[in-house]
């Protein structure tokens, strides 16, 4: 019998610094995946592939390294200038794995990686499913429905909604019933993030056969 090969699923945001590095930590460590953050676009502080190592404690084998490291916290596009740099999408290949492969976007579909080119026209390229990552509070049924749009008009799978904040049960039910994308868990606000505390809210906000092979 042919070999079943693992599940890609790209991680995605309606906008930037929405908390999807820390989604993606929660599911890196619950699935036990292969982590991947191919454009790293910001290094003042730490690297997201570095806070997912931090936050989940996961071995160095469960992570792969950037294809583009640029210094400012930016557009990957407008970062790659300042650092005389240039970003090429056809370089931007997935990677084969022996286990689940969570690749993280840079900030939300429509950020440009060149003056051509936009991340969502690589996600297209793929075609692979997407999880998209929300937030819970005000003017987020705008953002994720025009998002939802984006990947529809371009033939995108979307796998599903992860969302991010402090609960807000109505803009939730708002977003699936207009859309029809299944909720596929909620991270709520933590007092620490940990690999104790993402363990704990995956065990109890989500499904791991929401996690297999699409």
């Amino acid at each position: 019998m042919p070999q079943v090969q693992p599940p890609t699923f790209v991680i995605t945001g309606t906008d930037t610094e929405i908390g999807k590095t820390v989604a993606s930590a929660m599911l890196t460590l619950a699935l036990q995946a292969i982590y991947w953050k191919p454009v790293q676009s910001g290094t003042e502080d730490v690297t997201d592939t570095l806070r997912v190592r931090q936050l989940t404690g996961l071995p160095d084998s469960h992570f792969l390294p950037e294809k583009y490291v640029l210094k400012n916290p930016l557009s990957p596009h407008r970062s790659a200038e300042l650092d005389g740099a240039e970003i090429d999408p056809d370089t931007l290949t997935l990677p084969h794995t022996k286990r689940t492969l969570l690749v993280e976007g840079a900030g939300g579909l429509m950020v440009p990686l060149t003056r051509q080119h936009l991340f969502i026209d690589v996600f297209a390229k793929w075609q692979k499913p997407v999880i998209l990552c929300a937030r819970t509070g005000l003017g987020t049924i705008n953002h994720t429905l025009l998002s939802i749009e984006a990947l529809k008009q371009r033939g995108i799978p979307l796998h599903g909604l992860i969302f991010i904040g402090p609960d807000n049960a109505d803009n939730m039910r708002t977003i699936a019933d207009f859309s029809g994308v299944r909720i596929l868990g909620h991270v709520p606000r933590m007092e620490a993030v940990n690999s104790t505390t993402l363990q704990k809210t995956f065990a109890e906000r989500f499904k791991s056969e929401d996690f297999s092979a699409p």
